[in-house]
């Protein structure tokens, strides 16, 4: 089996995905991930006649972003016309997968030199009419309702945190650390050897740098903060006039549900795309590339539909086993802070230490733009663990469905 080493890591900067507030709002998302691929070339002088194929992960594949936004991304970003692609759409896992399905190829012996990353325009997928369903299935599908009720995203990270007994408290303190490191990691450039900078059509840079953070947040200021999730559950799911309240109830009758999550502790919504080089031992031996990082293993799981969030802990246990690791082998975790609940149920669950968990912040602070996420995560990992000498790193993260794909990478 050959190897599949990571040749190089990029990412945009996260812009604020309001329409008209983030610096990345006006940008059509061809454009923002054919920004992100040229960038990726020149960094590399990259020969993309060579690239075997390109899988990009994305969400909401609908509009702008329709029409196999992988393929028009090469095209956009003035690629050789030779270097195919396709689109995926795991819901928030698509990044991480798409790096799992490219490395996979290489390890089979299949292709040598492949390019995957995510995008999402969630300034663009927000103005959809009608929006975009907010539970993770057609909810018009009874039979499947039926069959496994799916609520919203942020009544599952309450639903578990009900479950689980964790308290305002834990995820407000999880959310004001995560801001604390973000801040510190900008401070001292942590992030600058990924960044690429995102231009126009005219060729003029639109952002340099992650719009999102809130460096100034503290308890006291998150303590302020009304919760958001309550407010959705007497919404009715779609025109049969259930609520999200019944849903929750099919499935847990005597709950009584505690709302802790708001706009402070959950992702924030950005628009963002990331991409990673990789490539067969063959193929470095034969141009001379310097690996920065091999792909260890892969694995992904799934679980309860209703609780959608759990799965990044058994997502970790069974890469590890893959690998023929325990998690003490692990350096560093990153997990992705779709809601607070997740990352700290992760962190108790494993008996991870949190001071090698999400050590420059994560998507609370910095922003979760959906299917570029898992791919941004593997980077800033790789960045990190050459920062301190380390050598191995776990990245995994929840998403719609009960689903969580994971992988482990081992510096060069």
């Amino acid at each position: 089996m050959s190897t599949a080493y990571i040749i190089d890591a990029a990412r945009t900067p996260r812009g604020v995905g309001k329409p008209g507030r983030g610096a990345l709002s006006d940008i059509h998302p061809q454009r923002l991930l054919g920004s992100l691929l040229g960038s990726l070339r020149d960094r590399n002088d990259l020969e993309t006649a060579d690239v075997e194929d390109v899988v990009i992960g994305c969400s909401t594949q609908v509009g702008k972003q329709g029409a196999c936004i992988g393929r028009m991304g090469v095209l956009d970003a003035g690629w050789d016309t030779a270097a195919p692609a396709f689109t995926l759409d795991r819901f928030c896992g698509s990044g991480i997968t798409a790096v799992n399905l490219a490395a996979a190829n290489i390890m089979s012996g299949m292709t040598d030199l492949v390019v995957a990353g995510g995008v999402e325009m969630m300034s663009y997928t927000g103005t959809l009419t009608p929006a975009v369903p907010v539970a993770t299935m057609d909810m018009g599908n009874l039979h499947l309702r039926e069959m496994h009720p799916q609520p919203h995203q942020g009544i599952c990270a309450d639903l578990i945190a009900s479950l689980e007994g964790v308290g305002r408290d834990q995820v407000d303190e999880l959310a004001c650390e995560s801001q604390r490191r973000a801040k510190i990691a900008i401070d001292e450039g942590r992030f600058d050897g990924s960044l690429v900078p995102v231009r126009n059509d005219h060729g003029e840079i639109a952002l340099e740098k992650d719009e999102f953070p809130r460096p100034g947040t503290t308890l006291e200021t998150l303590g302020q903060l009304p919760t958001v999730f309550d407010q959705f559950m007497e919404m009715p799911v779609d025109e049969t006039g259930e609520t999200f309240s019944q849903l929750v109830a099919r499935a847990y009758p005597d709950l009584r549900l505690e709302h802790i999550h708001h706009a402070g502790n959950s992702s924030g919504v950005v628009d963002g795309a990331a991409g990673l080089l990789l490539a067969s031992e063959e193929y470095v031996e034969l141009k001379g590339l310097k690996p920065r990082a091999k792909i260890v293993a892969m694995a992904t799981t799934a679980g309860s539909p209703t609780l959608m969030l759990n799965e990044p802990g058994p997502a970790a246990r069974k890469v590890c086993q893959k690998a023929g690791m325990t998690l003490g082998d692990i350096d560093l975790f990153e997990v992705n802070e779709a809601f607070a609940v997740v990352a700290y149920k992760f962190m108790r669950d494993l008996d991870i230490d949190p001071a090698i968990c999400n050590v420059n912040g994560g998507a609370i602070a910095l922003g979760h733009p959906i299917a570029a996420t898992g791919s941004m995560l593997i980077g800033t990992a790789l960045d990190e663990l050459e920062r301190r000498g380390d050598s191995k790193a776990l990245i995994t993260m929840c998403t719609g469905g009960g689903m969580a794909p994971a992988v482990i990478i081992e510096r060069v």
